[in-house]
């Protein structure tokens, strides 16, 4: 048996969203060095704002400029800073209430050690040198033992203002497929397809997961499936994908391998996408050196009948 793979991942990807009039003008407000809550019902003001009452779900809009400076309700300390967190060296987390407002905003403490930071220690808001209307317009805080500074009266009404916001969205982690897919993998890099068999109700499945879906119990005995295939649906991709040199339009399907139960997906090639019809029969293309198929292309033999691939839709 093989040893298990596993390897570093990353998914990653750009997360845009419009902004309503109250976080418009908290984010505008960051870019001007002005913070804004917004006033409830009940007469608190609440920082970061939101644009309902959490008390009462009514619609919110009384803008009310607070403070850049406040004070620690509670804190914790970060020894290591992750990629893309706001300091680079070790800081606190803390929750500050500014003057004027009776919520915390949570954001970094920049300070020398634990040992500097308290709850109810004093601190002012430190400008990002650049500012675009986004939370890292606030660098982050710093202890501060001058005079309280006091609002200017903002308004809340800015020329330009912010009304969307493109954040990065990163998740890195480690996979492990598993021993069941560990040597699917495995079998892919001498170019054989390889799945498992269900003790009980005998089917393979492609790729193989350990267990059967159906029946729930373990599956070891491996099947070697394909090359061969029949397209049992497809889907024509109009839109070109990032870093995926491959022209649009073009076909993706799911394959049923002959002598597998389940059906895997690929690429179809070597025919015109508007060619590409269920029951199709298809094999596989390898590349020099790649560890899996790099597309299908049509055998040339009769389409499959329906009835033998209508239970793999």
């Amino acid at each position: 048996m093989p040893e298990v793979l596993k390897a570093p991942l990353v998914v990653e990807f750009p997360f845009t969203r419009s902004l309503g009039p109250v976080q418009s003008a908290f984010l505008t407000g960051l870019r001007e060095r002005v913070v804004l809550g917004v006033r409830t019902v009940d007469g608190r003001v609440l920082v970061p704002p939101v644009e309902y009452d959490p008390v009462t779900a009514e619609e919110l809009g009384d803008l009310v400029e607070v403070a850049p400076t406040g004070t620690v309700t509670t804190w914790a300390w970060n020894p290591a800073p992750r990629r893309g967190q706001p300091l680079t060296t070790p800081f606190a987390w803390v929750l500050v209430r500014l003057d004027g407002a009776d919520t915390a905003l949570l954001h970094a403490l920049d300070a020398p050690g634990p040992a500097a930071v308290h709850t109810g220690m004093p601190v002012r808001i430190r400008w990002a040198g650049e500012r675009t209307g986004a939370i890292t317009d606030i660098a982050c805080f710093e202890p501060y033992d001058g005079h309280r500074a006091e609002p200017t009266g903002h308004t809340g009404e800015f020329e330009d203002p912010v009304t969307g916001i493109v954040a990065a969205a990163r998740l890195d982690y480690t996979y492990s497929p598993g021993r069941a897919q560990t040597a699917y993998i495995t079998s892919l890099s001498g170019r054989r397809t390889v799945g498992e068999r269900c003790p009980s109700c005998r089917k393979v499945y492609v790729p193989p997961r350990g267990a059967c879906p159906t029946c729930g119990v373990a599956t070891s005995e491996q099947v070697e499936v394909g090359p061969r295939g029949t397209v049992t649906t497809f889907c024509i991709v109009n839109i070109k994908a990032k870093n995926l040199d491959i022209e649009v339009p073009y076909v993706y399907a799911h394959i049923a391998l002959d002598g597998a139960d389940l059906a895997l997906h690929g690429r179809i090639g070597g025919i015109p996408y508007d060619e590409v019809r269920m029951g199709l029969r298809v094999e596989p293309v390898w590349t020099e050196g790649a560890r899996y198929p790099d597309h299908y292309r049509p055998t040339g033999e009769p389409d499959a009948d329906y009835d033998t691939y209508k239970e793999l839709l």
